[in-house]
């Protein structure tokens, strides 16, 4: 799977166009190990949201591949300031709707708490949409869940772990095969 591949599909499954995507385009994209705007614990937080979006089953988890800390660098150095103050508004909204500090619910409650969000961001995107016509997908104002679910998504999916141990992956491909049989259940390419 290409990159553009990739980021049409988070485009698809949050419904807007992945934001900061400009910066890491051009070359801007976040350093390993660079400084965050975020404690320690807030990337804890952080990767335990991401888990709750795509936990540990027969394959790794959000967790695994460190999407906690990939999202704090790329909020950080991607994000513009404004976006930078819904994203950490977002997470102190996450902490108040959990009754204080989501890290102390059971995983069920975070699941439901995300899945509300997750509704959340689909009716305000929606609205936003039919109130502009849907001409104009920069005009759409992204609700700070569906900024935290693309994050995850790109993080995971473009990360060792889940391009090598989710995804097929073939570091040097070989042939090219046009007309690859198909089977129920097989894993997308993380390569093409």
């Amino acid at each position: 799977m290409e990159r553009r591949e990739l980021l049409k599909m988070i485009a698809a499954a949050t419904g807007a166009a992945m934001i900061g995507l400009p910066a890491f385009v051009y070359g801007q994209a976040p350093v390993a190990n660079g400084t965050t705007v975020f404690s320690e614990a807030e990337v804890a937080k952080l990767d335990e949201i991401a888990e709750t979006i795509l936990p540990r089953t027969k394959t790794p988890g959000a967790k695994d591949a460190g999407v906690g800390l990939f999202m704090a660098q790329f909020v950080s150095d991607c994000y513009t300031p404004e976006y930078r103050t819904v994203f950490r508004k977002g997470l102190a909204d996450i902490d108040k709707r959990a009754g204080g500090d989501f890290m102390s619910l059971t995983p069920q409650a975070r699941t439901d708490l995300l899945r509300v969000l997750d509704a959340e961001a689909g009716k305000q995107r929606n609205a936003t949409e039919v109130a502009t016509g849907g001409a104009n997908p920069a005009s759409v104002k992204l609700h700070y869940f569906a900024m935290i679910k693309q994050l995850v998504l790109f993080g995971f999916f473009t990360s060792k772990v889940g391009a090598t141990q989710v995804l097929h992956y073939v570091a040097v491909p070989g042939r090219y095969d046009g007309n690859v049989a198909y089977e129920p259940g097989t894993p997308a390419w993380a390569t093409n």
